[in-house]
């Protein structure tokens, strides 16, 4: 399934927990003061790196891609909370962190497309324009995104997310750190942070098992 390009006046479809089967897991998890659920594991992106190589294109703008449409293809993590009740978009964007010119991190909010040489010719216009001195942080009133964040320095098992909890904020996080080669293969870390009122540790395997899929199918990327 391909999520269409996002239309900022169509409005969320509410969730009606009266057919919804995890409403008594929506109603448990909802109510904890620190609700997320968080997940490290590493992902095979021997392929991306292959086709990063030939294509030329920005590795960190590969990976979005991959990250973005593997969210898009698991509906729960498309869901959020708006007060009290459960909605799901029909596509959601990456919003990443960049390192700016002044040594400091802002955020590059982009759109996602289903196309990834579309998608990479407005990310990397979008990343430039966030490393100057005075860009905009970030866009509080949306939670049509997903906050993606890499630590490359670092190939890290474990990762914990700041999120406000007043209330609890129910974007997903998702992070990665610096891949590793290990007998022909190109291993990096990829660490979930979501809210458990929405999503379920089946829900971040099946997000996992997509972004292997994608990240070794080299001709989304030609």
């Amino acid at each position: 399934m391909e999520a269409n390009p996002v239309d900022r006046a169509r409005p969320p479809r509410v969730i009606d927990p009266a057919t919804w089967s995890r409403r008594e897991a929506f109603d448990l998890f909802k109510g904890f003061g620190f609700p997320y659920l968080s997940v490290t594991a590493d992902v095979d992106v021997t392929g991306l790196r292959k086709a990063h190589r030939k294509g030329g294109f920005s590795f960190t703008v590969g990976l979005v891609y991959a990250l973005a449409r593997a969210a898009n293809e698991v509906p729960a993590l498309r869901q959020r909370l708006r007060d009290g009740e459960a909605v799901e978009h029909s596509a959601v964007h990456p919003s990443i962190t960049v390192l700016a010119q002044d040594n400091v991190f802002r955020f590059a909010t982009l759109h996602y497309e289903s196309e990834f040489r579309r998608f990479a010719a407005a990310a990397s216009e979008r990343i430039e324009r966030a490393r100057r001195p005075g860009a905009l942080w970030s866009e509080p009133d949306r939670d049509d995104l997903l906050y993606l964040t890499t630590l490359p320095w670092v190939s890290f098992t474990a990762v914990v997310h700041p999120v406000p909890l007043d209330p609890p904020d129910s974007v997903p996080r998702i992070a990665w750190g610096r891949f590793r080669e290990e007998r022909r293969h190109t291993l990096l870390p990829l660490n979930v942070q979501a809210h458990h009122a929405l999503v379920d540790g089946i829900d971040i395997g099946r997000f996992y098992a997509r972004v292997e899929e994608i990240a070794s199918n080299r001709t989304l990327f030609a």
